[in-house]
């Protein structure tokens, strides 16, 4: 019997985590998603400490746990701590991953971007839950790939476990506010926000795709393991 192909992720600290296995089983076992946490100094949306998160000592420790589930790609399952590290740098994270494991890897940040090309979207609207200094620098990373944001909001919240305790309604609401016509689609970027249950609801709402982190998280997984299929309840990026 051929296994599912196996999605690596590398989440740090604990928010919306729960919203991979939910998917998992929602699928019924057609993709795997191990899960490893990787550590962190403290739970806060500032550069600073987000350079720690993603620093190469603790992507090496969570690439050596995850090993033990012979992953077909590994994601660093996180977005604010690759896009503080800017193109280049999120570049060598994955890099890195991939040389440790001897499988691809990819980022959250990265996923964003391959995500938009492989949709075409050339401007989008962006829903950030950080304050708006580090939800910056997610502007420049969408710059640097070519994608240019015409309308953008950030919420201001401090802590990831924060961004975990919102609700379904609360996360359509911060992305119908950010929404212009002249968007082609929106970004959600945060893996501590859980909307792995809310994409249709939301492109719903909007009536045009959205993109949130951990559907592109679970996407571009898929996508370095050769193993993109269409998924329900997924959007337009899954279908």
């Amino acid at each position: 019997m051929t296994r599912p192909p196996v999605v690596g992720l590398l989440y740090p600290g604990y928010a919306a985590e729960d919203d991979f296995p939910t998917l998992e089983n929602a699928l019924g076992g057609e993709i795997w998603l191990p899960l490893v946490h990787t550590s962190m100094g403290r739970d806060e949306h500032t550069v600073e400490a987000l350079l720690d998160t993603g620093s190469a000592a603790r992507l090496a420790a969570g690439a050596d746990e995850i090993a033990v589930h012979s992953p077909d790609a590994v994601i660093w399952a996180c977005t604010s701590g690759s896009f503080v590290y800017g193109r280049d740098g999120a570049a060598a994270q994955a890099a890195a991953i991939s040389e440790r494991l001897g499988v691809p890897a990819s980022s959250t940040s990265i996923a964003f971007v391959e995500a938009a090309r492989a949709l075409g979207l050339g401007k989008v609207a962006v829903a950030a839950s950080y304050p708006e200094d580090l939800a910056g620098h997610f502007r420049a990373f969408l710059a640097a790939g070519g994608i240019e944001v015409v309308s953008f909001g950030a919420s201001g919240i401090f802590t990831a476990v924060d961004v975990g305790r919102l609700g379904a309604d609360e996360v359509i609401e911060m992305t119908v506010t950010v929404d212009v016509p002249e968007a082609q689609a929106v970004l959600v970027p945060d893996t501590a926000m859980h909307t792995l249950t809310c994409i249709d609801a939301l492109e719903n709402a909007l009536g045009k795709p959205v993109l949130t982190a951990n559907q592109v998280t679970v996407w571009e997984g898929l996508r370095l393991a050769r193993a993109t299929r269409p998924l329900p309840g997924l959007g337009t990026l899954f279908r």
